[in-house]
């Protein structure tokens, strides 16, 4: 049986670039994830976009996690908090 090598492993999709970022593109990117709905925006295009770099991606992607759990949290505290409200208006 033949050993497998990376060359033909089968994988057909380019390698993804896995430089380290430099500190001028982290301020930039940090820059632009700080204005509201173009942060948003950036952060779905460099953690689901092709062509991205792996650590930047990773990066997204996380912080877009943090934006769900924090969200969720807010939500959960609305609830409590609002009918907690509701309730005590009946008195």
């Amino acid at each position: 049986m033949e050993a497998t090598s990376p060359a033909n492993s089968g994988n057909f999709y380019p390698a993804q670039d896995s430089s380290p970022v430099r500190t001028s593109e982290w301020f930039w990117t940090l820059f632009l994830t700080a204005i509201p709905l173009v942060g948003l925006i950036m952060l779905l295009v460099w953690a689901f976009g092709s062509g991205n770099n792996i650590n930047k991606s990773s990066w997204a992607k996380a912080t877009l996690l943090w934006i769900l759990v924090v969200t969720g949290f807010y939500v959960l505290l609305f609830i409590i908090f609002g009918l907690s409200f509701l309730s005590a208006g009946n008195y």
